[in-house]
C-alpha cells in the first residue's frame, strides 16, 4: 500500500499545508500518555515522544528530539537495530523485542512495535518494558496504529495516510473524494450529526469525539477521534485534520476508571491550597508558590532540575491523568478528580484536578491542584452526586452536563484564574459567574457586573475604567468604572464578545498589568479583581474575522467553562418547570403544586431557543394565567408549527421567511440555527447569500 494519497480535487492550500498541520495535531494526541510512544523520520531520528517515552528511556522529552533508537542499544547492538530498522521500512511494520539501556546503565529487555507512514515519512515506535520492575501496563493499548486523514471543507477525504489504511482497510483510491460518512456505521441523524462535530470544531478550533466506526470489510470499533479546524492566516475555513485511535479494548475499562474519580458535592474547606501548573511543547511547565508548598519542593529545585516529574505522580494514577488529557481535548476542560501526589519527602497528598487544554498549536494546557489534606477524613464521597449545593443558587438541575459545569466551578472558584464562560443566550451564565464567586475566598467582597452589549460603544470604556472631573464636555465630576468597583472583589463582564475592538488593547492591558488610569487621569491605579467572562458569540470566527484579538482571547481563556443548551439536558426540564412554578406562585400568593402530564410533555418536547430563559419566562406567563392548583400552560405557543405564508407565495419566498424565524428564535446564533434546521452552517451561509438575509433582517 502506498504510504498516502492525495485527492486531485484537494485545495492548495490544503495539499500544502494540511500535513503540517495534521502532525501538529498528532504531536498532541501523544503528548501525555504513559505509554512510551516515539515519532520518527524515515533516518529513525526521533521528532516527539510522549512522557511515557522520556520515563522509559531516562532523558527529557526535548533531549530525545533528533536521537535514534540504537543510540539506546548497547553498542555491540547498533549493527543489528540499524538493519531492523532497515528491514522495518521495507515490510511497514515489524515486532519484536530489543535490549535497551537503562536509565542508570543497566540493560532491560524492551519489547516494540512500528507502523510505517502514519504519515509521510513519519513513523510511530511503540514501546514495552519486559523487566519484572516494568511499571504497569497502560490503558491505552500500546501496540495501537494511528489513522490520520484531511478532510475538505466539505468533510470529503481529501488525503489518506497508510495509518488509516491500516485501521479501516481502505486504500487511498477507495476513500479519497468519498464523504467521512464512508467511516460510519449507517443509521438515522448521523449527517447531522457529523455537522454538529464539525461546527463544534470550527467554533472551538478542534473537538474529541468517542463511538462507533465501520472498517472496509463491515466490522465495527470503538474509535477516539480528534478532529482539528484548519484556517489560513486570514481565518478562511480549508478543512479539517483528523487523529483516530482504536479504542475498542479499553472501552470498558475507560467506564470503570472514570467511576472510581470522587465527585464530591461537599464544599471543600476555603482555606484549602490550590496549586496551578501550566505547560506547553519542549517547555518546562510553569508551577505557582501554592503547588510548591502541595509537593514540598522549593523554586529552586524546580530551577536545578531536582523536582524529578515523573515522581510527582504515582504510576498507579497514571489512567487518570491520561484521561483528564483526553477530556481536555474534546470539552476543553476535564472532569474534576481526586488522585494522589508524592511530596519531596515520600508523603502522599491527597489532591483534586481539572485539567484544561488552552490550545492545540501549540499544545498549551493548565491544571488545577487543590489539596484535600485538611478536608475530614471520615467525610463521605458519593459517587453519584444528585444534590445540588446551595452555594450554586438557582443553577437547578442534575444532568451529566450541569453536574461538570458545577464541578468545574468547584475547582476553578477558589483560584483566582480568570474563567470564560461560553455558551447559548438564556443558558444561566450570569448564575455560574455568581456560583464562582460565592465559593471563592472573595466571597464577602463586591460582585460587579457589566453587560458589554447593554452599553453604548461610546460610554463602554468610561464605564469600564470611569473618568475625571473635565475629561471631556459633560463630565462634571469624577466616575468611578467597573474595574475600581470590583477592587479585591469579582468583575463579571457579560456579552464580552461586544467588546469594540480598539478597547480591546486597554482592557487587555488592565488585566495584564493588573492596573489602569482613568478617562483624562494622569494616575495609575492598581487593581485586584478576578475577572470572569463570558459570551454566546464564536469567539473563535471573530478572530479569524480580525472582531476579537487573539492575544485578549487567550488571556480570558484561562479556564473555559461551557454551559449545557435546555435540548441537551432535557432531564432537568421537570426539575425547572417546578422550581419556576413554586417560585412565581409564591410571588403571585397562590397555590399551584400540579403540573398535568400533557403539559409536561410539551415542554420536554420544545427545544427552547431561548434556552432556560425562555422557560422561565413561559411558567411566569402560564402563573399568571393559572386559576386552582393545575398549571395552566399556553402549550399552542410551544407547538413547532411550520410557517404562516400567503398561498402565492413562491419556494423562494417560504424559504426565506422559515430560516428567518429560525435565526430569530436562535437568536442570530447561525450555528443553533442551521443546527435546528438539519443543515451545515457554511450551507446556511451560502443559503443565507442566496435568498438576500443580512444581520439586520433578524
Amino acid at each position: 500500500m502506498s504510504s498516502a494519497g492525495v485527492s486531485p480535487l484537494a485545495n492548495p492550500w490544503l495539499t500544502e499545508n494540511g500535513p503540517q498541520e495534521l502532525e501538529k495535531l498528532f504531536r498532541a494526541v501523544i503528548f501525555h500518555p504513559s505509554a512510551p510512544i516515539l515519532i520518527a523520520d524515515d533516518e529513525a531520528r526521533y521528532q516527539e515522544a510522549s512522557i511515557g517515552a522520556a520515563r522509559l528511556l531516562g532523558l527529557p522529552r526535548q533531549s530525545l528530539t533528533g536521537q535514534k533508537l540504537h543510540d539506546f542499544a548497547p553498542p555491540a547492538l547498533e549493527p543489528f537495530v540499524s538493519q531492523l530498522w532497515q528491514s522495518f521500512l521495507a515490510d511497514g511494520e515489524k515486532e519484536g523485542s530489543i535490549q535497551l539501556l537503562g536509565p542508570d546503565g543497566s540493560p532491560r529487555e524492551v519489547q516494540f512495535t512500528a507502523k510505517s507512514n502514519v504519515l509521510p515519512v513519519r513513523h510511530v515506535i511503540a514501546l514495552r518494558d519486559k523487566s519484572a520492575s516494568a511499571e504497569p501496563a497502560p490503558t491505552t493499548s500500546w501496540a495501537q496504529d494511528y489513522a490520520l486523514f484531511l478532510l475538505d471543507g466539505s468533510s470529503a477525504i481529501a488525503a489518506w495516510y497508510a495509518g488509516a489504511g491500516r485501521l479501516y482497510g481502505y486504500a487511498p483510491q477507495a476513500a479519497l473524494s468519498h464523504h467521512v460518512s464512508l467511516l460510519y456505521p449507517e443509521g438515522n441523524g448521523l449527517s447531522d450529526r457529523l455537522d454538529r462535530e464539525f461546527d463544534r470544531a470550527v467554533s472551538s478550533g478542534h473537538v474529541g469525539t468517542e463511538g462507533w466506526h465501520r472498517r472496509h470489510d463491515g466490522s465495527l470499533f470503538w474509535a477516539n477521534t480528534v478532529t482539528m479546524a484548519l484556517r489560513d492566516a486570514a481565518g478562511v475555513l480549508h478543512g479539517y485534520a483528523c487523529v483516530v485511535r482504536d479504542f475498542s479494548e479499553r472501552h470498558e475499562l475507560d467506564e470503570k476508571i472514570r467511576r472510581k474519580r470522587a465527585r464530591s458535592n461537599t464544599q471543600i474547606p476555603q482555606s484549602a491550597i490550590v496549586g496551578v501548573v501550566s505547560g506547553e511543547f519542549d517547555h518546562d511547565p510553569v508551577v505557582n508558590d501554592s503547588f510548591l508548598d502541595i509537593v514540598g519542593y522549593t523554586r529552586e529545585d524546580v530551577a536545578t532540575g531536582q523536582m524529578c516529574w515523573p515522581d510527582i505522580t504515582p504510576l498507579e494514577y497514571a489512567p487518570l491523568d491520561e484521561l483528564a488529557h483526553e477530556d481536555g481535548l474534546r470539552f476543553g476542560a476535564c472532569t474534576p478528580y481526586e488522585k494522589e501526589l508524592i511530596r519531596k519527602d515520600g508523603v502522599r497528598v491527597p489532591v483534586l484536578i481539572a485539567t484544561a487544554v488552552v490550545k492545540l498549536c501549540p499544545f498549551r494546557w493548565i491544571s488545577f491542584i487543590q489539596d484535600l489534606t485538611v478536608r475530614d477524613r471520615n467525610e463521605s464521597i458519593e459517587e453519584s452526586g444528585g444534590a445540588v449545593s446551595d452555594d450554586f443558587g438557582e443553577i437547578v438541575g442534575s444532568s451529566s452536563g450541569l453536574r461538570l459545569v458545577q464541578q468545574q466551578v468547584e475547582v476553578v472558584a477558589p483560584t483566582d484564574a480568570t474563567v470564560l464562560i461560553l455558551g447559548e443566550t438564556g443558558t444561566g451564565k450570569e448564575l455560574v459567574a455568581r456560583a464562582i464567586h460565592r465559593l471563592s475566598p472573595r466571597r464577602n467582597l463586591p460582585f460587579v457586573t457589566l453587560n458589554c452589549a447593554a452599553i453604548p460603544t461610546g460610554l463602554l470604556e468610561s464605564e469600564l475604567f470611569g473618568y475625571e472631573r473635565g475629561a471631556f464636555t459633560g463630565a462634571l465630576s469624577q466616575k468611578i468604572g467597573r474595574f475600581e468597583m470590583a477592587h479585591r472583589g469579582t468583575l463579571f463582564l457579560d456579552e464580552v464578545g461586544d467588546i469594540p475592538l480598539d478597547l480591546q488593547p486597554k482592557l487587555l492591558r488592565a488585566l495584564q498589568e493588573k492596573s489602569f488610569e482613568r478617562l483624562g487621569g494622569i494616575r495609575t491605579i492598581p487593581i485586584d479583581v478576578r475577572l470572569v467572562a463570558a459570551t454566546n458569540r464564536n469567539l473563535t470566527e471573530m478572530m479569524g474575522d480580525k472582531l476579537f484579538r487573539s492575544d485578549l482571547y487567550y488571556r480570558l481563556k484561562v479556564f473555559p467553562i461551557t454551559t449545557p443548551p435546555l435540548r441537551d439536558r432535557p432531564d432537568d426540564i421537570p426539575l425547572l418547570a417546578r422550581h419556576f412554578t413554586r417560585k412565581y406562585a409564591e410571588k403571585m400568593g397562590r397555590v399551584i403544586d400540579k403540573i398535568p402530564t400533557e403539559t409536561m410533555r410539551a415542554l420536554v418536547d420544545w427545544c427552547w431557543p431561548g434556552n432556560v430563559r425562555e422557560l422561565e419566562n413561559f411558567i411566569e406567563r402560564s402563573v399568571i394565567l393559572s386559576v386552582g392548583p393545575n398549571l395552566r400552560a399556553p402549550i399552542s405557543e410551544i407547538r413547532d408549527a411550520a410557517p404562516e405564508v400567503q398561498g402565492s407565495s413562491t419556494l423562494e419566498q417560504v424559504e426565506r421567511e422559515h430560516i428567518l424565524r429560525i435565526l430569530r428564535e436562535s437568536n442570530g446564533v447561525v450555528t443553533a440555527a442551521a443546527t435546528r434546521l438539519g443543515l451545515h452552517r457554511t450551507t446556511l451561509n451560502a443559503m443565507m447569500r442566496k435568498l438576500g438575509i443580512s444581520r439586520k433582517d433578524f
